[in-house]
């Protein structure tokens, strides 16, 4: 039996599809934009039609962009355009530029290898990576992809590919995060955090 007229349902039935949105969850955001006043509920679909119609990816490092100018990290002058860190995805980008140290550029894989899933090296943007490197621009390559199987395989695919350029491929260290304690690491993490020591 039906009991939320169709047109609501729909709505739960969409809300449903979002990563991370269980079935209450959805009938609570459902009901949420039902009591939004006309005016509101009417800006909220217009700036998801709005970001869907003008986000495309930036023609440089394939982050997102807003038309079919550079995104505001490439057209910045005060970026160090010799280094690129190459992530999976655009989350990443934001991720990295929190943390405020990083002052280079990016390029956004959209992806990583995953032959489980189906995804091959021309699903992802690593020809428009390669395209980079050879005008000869770039003097360092920084992988931060995922420590997990798939971003291993992703940053090791990339480096083979990178290696006759003669550009410099490094990875991100990984380790003991700040704040805790060595007896609840597990032993990749010690063994990851051993290989990448460093002098003090």
């Amino acid at each position: 039996m039906q009991y939320l007229p169709p047109a609501l349902e729909k709505l739960v039935e969409h809300f449903n599809r979002l990563p991370g949105i269980g079935a209450k969850s959805a009938q609570r955001l459902a009901f949420y934009v039902l009591d939004l006043p006309g005016e509101e509920a009417e800006s909220f679909a217009q700036a998801i039609v709005d970001a869907k119609r003008a986000i495309t990816c930036c023609p440089v490092c394939q982050n997102l962009s807003e038309g079919e100018g550079l995104c505001p990290i490439c057209s910045s002058f005060k970026r160090d355009k010799s280094q690129v860190c190459v992530v999976a995805d655009p989350r990443d980008v934001m991720a990295m530029e929190r943390s405020g140290e990083y002052n280079g550029t990016y390029h956004v894989l959209h992806g990583v290898l995953s032959p489980m899933n189906h995804v091959g090296p021309d699903d992802l943007r690593i020809a428009q990576l390669v395209q980079r490197v050879a005008s000869g621009e770039i003097s360092e390559i920084i992988m931060a992809t995922n420590p997990d199987t798939e971003g291993e395989t992703t940053a090791m695919y990339i480096s083979r590919l990178l290696r006759p350029f003669g550009v410099r491929t490094t990875r991100l260290a990984y380790g003991i995060p700040v704040g805790s304690h060595l007896e609840h690491a597990d032993d990749a993490t010690l063994a990851r955090a051993l290989e990448g020591r460093r002098e003090i």
